[in-house]
């Protein structure tokens, strides 16, 4: 319910976007550890021509005090998770607010108010925007920076959602692995040498980069098909990711494994571009462009990140399962050394997902961060 000081503005132009994006600026001064999006990237994410929306449909809020922006709130209806699984599911995400109930209950009752003018009867959230995004309220590992496309939270977004009649849905992980961990144990080195006569491991190619998406795509939705909330990528989804992609990651950074001539298993490894935007304040101009390229290419990130990464599923309960996670796995290890990466974050992982979160122990990674999804009825 909105309050007498409190104004509710949709978001319906350019410059009601700006102010959108700019919202978590203030929220987050005097935090450390926050590192400013890129705005040109947050204006392409939201803009129509994003993949996202050929299949779904979104509304924005921001919340102002006394005239001054106090949060922010978005709504989503994903026609791909309504056909395959509730038909009257729908998303909150993109939220910010400060520690204000008064803000965080307006904010939510305009998401909710037109989840249900849409025929919504249950709100799933954070999604921003969807599944195959950034997902989840930081809820643990508020002392260090995100990684690149990882949220970041204030400590009591957790208490204030909940205020607001949600309980928690599930949890999603970041592992951490230190430099000397990311080499395998000799156990697993011997796991994949006895199989190695099964698998071929390659680069990816990047002069037939459209194939090899492509592939890497048809993995991926194999490979997470079963997991809670999956949802798949489109065919111009992977192609907008991939290109994003292979803007930033080294040739060396991305592998498939092959059985028996298939395609059976990829990784990518992503420079932490997080490490070395901090200081351009989500601006790339004039000079924001320049530093980010020098940065890149003569002082490369020593943090990295695995977004995307997948097992057939007809190998994954078999011995050549994780095998084959391990095979990538080791070969990203030299690219990696290479480059003096002393940290790689392994990010998101279902907490209920113990066969991956065995792979990743196994190799030595920690719990470093904990994400929070909620969900509620909508009555």
């Amino acid at each position: 319910m909105e309050q007498p000081d409190i104004q509710i503005k949709e978001v319906n132009s350019k410059s009601d976007l700006k102010a959108f994006i700019s919202v978590s600026w203030p929220i987050y001064a005097g935090d450390p550890n926050w590192v400013p999006r890129l705005i040109a990237e947050r204006k392409g994410a939201f803009s129509p021509g994003n993949p996202f929306f050929k299949h779904a449909r979104w509304k924005a809020w921001i919340a102002y005090r006394d005239g001054q922006p106090a949060g922010r709130i978005s709504a989503q209806i994903d026609d791909l998770y309504l056909a395959r699984h509730d038909a009257q599911t729908g998303f909150f995400g993109m939220l910010e607010a400060f520690d204000d109930s008064e803000i965080f209950a307006a904010l939510f009752g305009a998401a909710e108010n037109w989840l249900k003018q849409q025929g919504m009867r249950q709100v799933i959230g954070p999604f921003n925007l969807n599944i195959n995004q950034e997902i989840g309220c930081l809820v643990e590992g508020f002392d260090s920076p995100p990684y690149m496309m990882m949220g970041h939270a204030r400590p009591y977004y957790d208490s204030s959602i909940k205020a607001q009649g949600y309980d928690k849905a599930q949890d999603v992980l970041a592992y951490e692995l230190q430099q000397h961990m990311f080499g395998l144990p000799e156990n697993l080195k011997r796991l994949v040498d006895r199989l190695a006569d099964k698998m071929v491991l390659r680069r990816v190619d990047r002069k037939n980069s459209s194939v090899e998406l492509e592939i890497m795509r048809d993995i991926f939705n194999d490979a997470w098909s079963e997991n809670w909330g999956f949802v798949p990528f489109t065919q111009d989804e992977f192609k907008h990711v991939g290109k994003q992609l292979f803007t930033i990651v080294p040739p060396d950074f991305t592998w498939i494994a092959e059985v028996d001539g298939e395609p059976a298993a990829f990784m990518v490894l992503m420079p932490n571009l997080n490490e070395i935007i901090t200081d351009l304040n989500g601006r790339l101009f004039p000079f924001g462009w320049a530093r980010l390229l020098w940065r890149l290419k003569v002082k490369s990130p020593k943090t990295g990140r695995i977004p995307l990464m997948g097992v057939r599923k007809k190998h994954q309960h078999t011995r050549l399962g994780p095998a084959l996670a391990f095979a990538t796995i080791r070969a990203l290890e030299k690219p990696a050394m290479k480059r003096a990466m002393e940290k790689i974050e392994m990010s998101w992982i279902l907490e209920q997902n113990q066969a991956t979160r065995n792979i990743i122990e196994k190799v030595g990674g920690v719990v470093s961060k904990r994400y929070r999804l909620y969900h509620k009825t909508l009555v």
